[in-house]
C-alpha cells in the first residue's frame, strides 16, 4: 500500500489545491458529479464507478463470476488476482475515456466495490454481491479484493470502497427508512469485523454509508460510527461517501432531520465527505444558517482531493498512466476468469453420474429457462462481455459432433402468464419431455437471475423489490423438474442463483443424480460448467452460505439478531451446510496436531492431506474452533482458518498453518472482545463440523483439544 509518507504528501498537495478554491468551488466538489475548476486545471469528475466482479457499466470488460461465486472459491490469492485484473482494466478505460474528454458516470478511478455486508438472510436480493454469511471469511476476502484493486505501488491503482457501512442486509423494500435494531454483541461480532479489516489491514480508501440506520440513527449522519469508530478508533484516513440518495432519505423517509439543508450539515459534522445524490448544493444554505462552519467543508474536500492525489490523477509520472487498452478483456484475463469460474462452482450432490463420458452418450437434452440465458450468467452490477458462453453453448462446444444435443426451454423463468397467454397448455413442458425421452441424460438448468433478485429498482421483481419471497424455484420450474424426473432418465440439475435454492425434497429423488450450484458464473460460465460435467477438472467450490431447508426455519427478515441465523447460530439442521462442497475424488485428513501455542500471537497447527482417489483435485481444508467455556461463544464452532490445496492421486501433503490468536476471542454483551476461556476444541475438515456435513460427505472431522494458560 501507499506509505504514510506518501499519504502525507498527498494530503499536503490536497490542502494546497483546496486553499485556492472559492467557497462555491469547494461546495461543488462535495457532489459525486464534481464540477470542473478551470483556473486550477481541474476537470469535472464523477466518483461513481463499479467493479464488483469486473468493470461494470462501462463497455466491454472481463466478466468474472458474481461476488458470491468468487467467495465460493475460498481462495484469497486468486481473488486478489481477479481484483488486480479488474483494476488494470479500470485504469486502461479511465485513460481512454479521459483522452476523449468523457468524464461521465462509471468512467473514473473511484470504484464503489466491494460489498462486504453479511449475507445474514437468503431472501436478500443483494446477498449475491457479498462474500457470504461469515464475518471471518468476508474479512479475509474483502481484504484480498481491496488490496488487489488498490495495488502496492506508489500510487493507488484505483480507489476501493467498502460498502455498505455498517449493519445492512435488507429488506430492500424498506431500506430507505429502515432502522436495524442491533445489539452491541451482534454489531461487533458479526456486522463490523469485515469493515475493521478493510480499514486497518487493507487501508481501503473509501467507505460508503448505508441507506438504513442503526438503533435510531441513519448511518450517513452517524457521528459515533463515522467520526468515532471509523476515524478515531480504527484510524480510517480515506473519504466517506453516502449511498445514492441516502442523504435525501434522512429527512424524507427517516424523518430524522427537518430538511435536506440540515441533513447536509449533520452529514458533514459526522464525517461524511461526498454526497451521492442531489443535495450537496444546499451546503451553502447550511453555512448561511449557521448549521456548520466552512472549515468542515474544507476538511471534506481535502479528504476527497487526498484520494485524487493518491491516485496520481495530476501526475504525469504516475506508474499506471501507460497501461495499454489491450489489457481489457485480454487473453490473460480470460484465462484467469475461467480459473475463477471453475473454482466457484459447488457440487452439492453426485450419485456416481459425474463426470460424464461423452463417448458413452448418444444424446443429451439441455433443458430449462436458464439453459440458454445470458442474463443467468451475469448477476447484478455487471459489465459487458465480448462473448457469452451459456450452458447450452458450453455443452454444444464441448461435445461438438460426438453427441447429439437437444434443447428445450421447458418453461419461463418465473411467469405463468406469458404475453397474455396462459401457459397451462404445457406446450414447452411437452417439448422438453419429448427431447428428454430421446436422451441418455437430462441436464436441467434452473433457478433465478437478476430480473428476480438484486437491488431495488434494478430487478424486475417489483413485488419483492429485488428480494425473494421464498426459497423455492419460481414459476413453473418445480413442475418442470418433477416432470423431467418422471421421464425415468438420470437428471443433473444446475442451479443459477445468488444464494440457496430449495427443491422441496426433490433433492433426494432417485432420478436426480447430481446438483451443482453455479451462482451467476460470469461470461465463461457455460464453458466451465461443461468442462466440469465432463471431467476436465474436479469441482472444488464451497458454500459461503447456509442452505436452509425451509422458509419457516428463518427468523423475521427485519430481525437483525443473529439468533438462529447462519451456521454459527443455527439451531436446526441445514439442507446443505456452510463450507460444503464435493469433489470427484476422495481426500482424507489425518494426524491433526497443535504444534505450538504462541500466546497473543497464534496457534501453529499441522494436518496431513491425502488424495486416496484417482483424480487430481483441489480441496479447501477448513479449521473451526469451539469455545468450550464462555457464555459469549457462538452456539456452533466458527471458521478460524481455510486453505485451498491441490493434491495428486495418491499424494499426501503436510499442511502447516497458523491460526490467528484473535480467533479465540469472544464478544460480550457490550461489544468488547476478550479471551474468556481456557478450553477450546479445534476441528479440521473439508466442511463445517456438524451432523449434516458428516452425513453428506461421509467423514467425521478431526478434532484436537486446545488448552490456553495451563
Amino acid at each position: 500500500m501507499n506509505t504514510p509518507q506518501r499519504r502525507e504528501e498527498a494530503r499536503k498537495q490536497a490542502r494546497e489545491m483546496v486553499s485556492k478554491m472559492t467557497l462555491e468551488e469547494k461546495i461543488s466538489q462535495l457532489d459525486y458529479r464534481s464540477k470542473d475548476i478551470p483556473h486550477l486545471q481541474v476537470k469535472e469528475y464523477n466518483y461513481w464507478s463499479e467493479g464488483l466482479h469486473g468493470v461494470a457499466r462501462a463497455g466491454v470488460a472481463t466478466m468474472f463470476p458474481q461476488a458470491i461465486g468468487l467467495a465460493a472459491m475460498f481462495d484469497e490469492e486468486l481473488l486478489e488476482e481477479v481484483a488486480e485484473a479488474i483494476s488494470l482494466e479500470a485504469r486502461a478505460k479511465y485513460h481512454a475515456f479521459e483522452g476523449k474528454e468523457d468524464f461521465d458516470i462509471y468512467k473514473g478511478l473511484t470504484y464503489w466495490s466491494p460489498n462486504i455486508n453479511i449475507f445474514r438472510d437468503p431472501r436478500w436480493g443483494r446477498g449475491q454481491e457479498t462474500y457470504g454469511e461469515d464475518p471471518y471469511l468476508t474479512s479475509r476476502l474483502g481484504v484480498a479484493f481491496i488490496q488487489g484493486l488498490q495495488g502496492t505501488g506508489e500510487y493507488l491503482r484505483i480507489a476501493a470502497c467498502a460498502k455498505h457501512f455498517a449493519a445492512h442486509s435488507g429488506p430492500e423494500e424498506l431500506r430507505h427508512g429502515f432502522q436495524a435494531e442491533v445489539s452491541p454483541k451482534d454489531l461487533y461480532e458479526t456486522y463490523l469485523p469485515a469493515f475493521k479489516a478493510a480499514v486497518q489491514e487493507a487501508e481501503v480508501e473509501s467507505v460508503m454509508g448505508a441507506y438504513s440506520g442503526i438503533n435510531g440513527i441513519p448511518m450517513c449522519i452517524h457521528d459515533e460510527m463515522i467520526n468515532g469508530l471509523l476515524r478515531e478508533d480504527w484510524g480510517f484516513e480515506g473519504h466517506f461517501v453516502s449511498d445514492y440518495y441516502a442523504l435525501e432519505d434522512i429527512a424524507k423517509n427517516h424523518k430524522y432531520s427537518k430538511d435536506h439543508t440540515e441533513t447536509m450539515a449533520l452529514a458533514l459534522k459526522a464525517g461524511l465527505d461526498l454526497c451521492a445524490g442531489n443535495i450537496a448544493p444546499l451546503t451553502k444554505e447550511a453555512l448561511e444558517r449557521g448549521l456548520i462552519q466552512e472549515e468542515q467543508v474544507t476538511t471534506a474536500v481535502e479528504r476527497l482531493y487526498t484520494t485524487r492525489f493518491l491516485l496520481g490523477m495530476y501526475e504525469e509520472e504516475c506508474e499506471y498512466n501507460q497501461i495499454s487498452y489491450d489489457v481489457v478483456d485480454s487473453p490473460e484475463h480470460q484465462r484467469l476468469n475461467l480459473e475463477a469460474t471453475r473454482r466457484s462452482i459447488v457440487l452439492l450432490k453426485n450419485e456416481g453420474i459425474l463426470p460424464l463420458e461423452k463417448t458413452k452418450l448418444n444424446a443429451i437434452s439441455v433443458i430449462g429457462p436458464n439453459a440458454n440465458s445470458r442474463i443467468a450468467l451475469t448477476g447484478n452490477y455487471h459489465g459487458t462481455a465480448s462473448r457469452y458462453h451459456t450452458v447450452l453453448e458450453g455443452i454444444q462446444d464441448y461435445v461438438v459432433d460426438s453427441t447429439k444435443v437437444y434443447y428445450a426451454e421447458g418453461c419461463h423463468l418465473y411467469k405463468d402468464n406469458v404475453e397474455g397467454r396462459l401457459a397451462k397448455a404445457d406446450d414447452r413442458e411437452a417439448e422438453a419431455e419429448i427431447v428428454a425421452e430421446r436422451s441418455d441424460v437430462i441436464i436441467l438448468s434452473l433457478g433465478l437471475d437478476s430480473t428476480i433478485e438484486g437491488e431495488q429498482g434494478d430487478a424486475g421483481n417489483s413485488y419483492g423489490s429485488g428480494d425473494r419471497l421464498d426459497l423455492g424455484l419460481p414459476g413453473r420450474q418445480e413442475k418442470l423438474l418433477r416432470r423431467m424426473l418422471e421421464v425415468g432418465k438420470p437428471v443433473i440439475v444446475l442451479l443459477h442463483a445468488g444464494g440457496s435454492i430449495v427443491l422441496n425434497g426433490l433433492e433426494d429423488h432417485p432420478n436426480l443424480k447430481a446438483i451443482l450450484q453455479c451462482w451467476y458464473p460470469g461470461s465463461l460460465g457455460g464453458r466451465a460448467i461443461a468442462e466440469l460435467l465432463f471431467g476436465e477438472y474436479s469441482p472444488s467450490g464451497k458454500l459461503p452460505v447456509t442452505f436452509y431447508k425451509r422458509m419457516e426455519d428463518l427468523p423475521s427478515f427485519t430481525d437483525y439478531s443473529m439468533k438462529d441465523r447462519t451456521y454459527r447460530y443455527l439451531e436446526k439442521e441445514p439442507l446443505y451446510p456452510f463450507g460444503f462442497g464435493l469433489t470427484y475424488s476422495e481426500v482424507v485428513l489425518q494426524n491433526l496436531q497443535i504444534t505450538e501455542i504462541r500466546e497473543n500471537e497464534g496457534i501453529e497447527v499441522a494436518v496431513s492431506v491425502k488424495n486416496t482417489g484417482e483424480r487430481i483435485v483441489e480441496e479447501v481444508v477448513q479449521f473451526y474452533i469451539q469455545d468450550n467455556e464462555s457464555k459469549w461463544a457462538p452456539r456452533n464452532p466458527r471458521l478460524a482458518l481455510f486453505k485451498r490445496i491441490k493434491v495428486q492421486p495418491g499424494e499426501e501433503k503436510l499442511l502447516e498453518l497458523t491460526i490467528d490468536w484473535n480467533r479465540l476471542l469472544v464478544v460480550d454483551e457490550d461489544g468488547k472482545e476478550k479471551l474468556d476461556s481456557s478450553s477450546f476444541t479445534l476441528y479440521a475438515g473439508l466442511s463445517q463440523p456438524d451432523a449434516r456435513s458428516v452425513h453428506l460427505k461421509g467423514s467425521e472431522p478431526l478434532t484436537a483439544s486446545l488448552m490456553i494458560g495451563n
